[in-house]
């Protein structure tokens, strides 16, 4: 092997779900919405200025950035955005966590987090989830370099209560703690309560989900006017120009928008309210999810074997091959269309 061979930099990466074409296929894989962004989106994306696109963005994003410190009742120095929650997190990792203590994330959880960790070469160490594939708050009250995890859990779609979430905070006045709110909307509490009170504290959200714009990456994250001028000096360091100009105009039109959000993120709880039902009365077995998945298995099914059946019928959905939860599926909230489908195949295929 040669010397410059030997210097690359070996990763096992992320792995994400799959993204297929079929005419007919029900896709319930990614966690994505499946109803449209706002119509305001949808007007600015129309409007779209194809002579613009040979000027940079602003590298501030200040639009977006003052839209979202508006919606949120922070300052604008307080928010900094991305190209999708993954950009800001790994930003996050390279920013602060260059401690030599490990950190501390769930061992089911975001399979994201380990990948930066030995990206960037951090160390970690995973803290099981209980029986009941909850996070234990007691397990991160010990010394580490910083601590991170999604609230929702996925894929589990467990929420811890902010309560608890501060306890972790008090036991760590010297670490970062982030909670990562993708799937905040759909039933979770979120911490951004509590930001006023604790300067180690980031909170971060996306657009993929319940703003259904996962196809224009927008994520952000808010805390401290420190925390956050830190995260521009590294974005400002590696990429000054993350955010393209027609993310930051549709970004802010959704973000204006909140009633949009409140109806389709209650269109897509009343739906998984009623999957929970049918899937219960069918036997599967499932944590109770405050996210837009169920993540579901059945005493008398291979979870593998359900993920190919199904797969065969072009209905989509995520399975992990992970020890602890091999025998589950993750199965992403659609219209009522399409979880009747997906309940007609299940029945049938329980008959067999």
């Amino acid at each position: 092997m040669k010397r410059f061979q030997q210097n690359i930099r070996k990763v096992v990466p992320y792995v994400p779900g799959d993204q297929p074409d079929f005419p007919d296929m029900i896709k319930l894989n990614t966690n994505e919405n499946p109803y449209p962004p706002a119509p305001e989106v949808q007007e600015v994306l129309a409007k779209s200025n194809a002579e613009q696109m040979r000027l940079y963005p602003d590298p501030t994003a200040h639009q977006l950035n003052a839209a979202i410190a508006e919606a949120y009742g922070v300052e604008e120095a307080q928010v900094f955005t991305g190209v999708g929650s993954d950009d800001v997190l790994a930003m996050i990792f390279q920013t602060f966590f260059n401690s030599d203590l490990p950190i501390l994330f769930p061992d089911i959880t975001y399979a994201f987090y380990p990948v930066w960790c030995d990206l960037f070469r951090i160390p970690y160490e995973v803290q099981p989830l209980n029986e009941k594939l909850e996070i234990v708050p007691e397990d991160y009250y010990k010394p580490n370099g910083g601590i991170v995890f999604p609230n929702p859990n996925a894929p589990t779609g467990i929420a811890l209560p902010s309560a608890a979430i501060e306890e972790i905070l008090q036991h760590n006045p010297e670490s970062l703690v982030v909670v990562d709110e993708a799937y905040v909307d759909f039933g979770g509490e979120t911490v951004l309560p509590l930001l006023k009170k604790y300067e180690n504290l980031i909170m971060v959200q996306t657009f993929s989900k319940s703003r259904a714009m996962a196809g224009e990456r927008i994520g952000f994250a808010i805390g401290s006017v420190e925390l956050i001028k830190a995260l521009h000096d590294v974005k400002y360091s590696f990429n000054s120009y993350t955010m393209n100009r027609s993310a930051l105009d549709a970004g802010t039109a959704a973000v204006q928008n909140a009633a949009y959000l409140q109806e389709t993120t209650a269109r897509i709880v009343k739906t998984r309210e009623h999957t929970k039902q049918v899937l219960a009365e069918m036997g599967f077995r499932f944590p109770d999810s405050k996210s837009n998945f169920l993540f579901v298995t059945h005493p008398d099914c291979d979870a593998h074997e359900l993920f190919e059946a199904l797969r065969e019928a072009h209905i989509f959905v995520r399975w992990f091959d992970s020890p602890r939860i091999r025998n589950y599926l993750r199965i992403t909230i659609g219209t009522d269309a399409q979880m009747e489908s997906l309940f007609a195949f299940l029945r049938a295929y329980l008959k067999k």
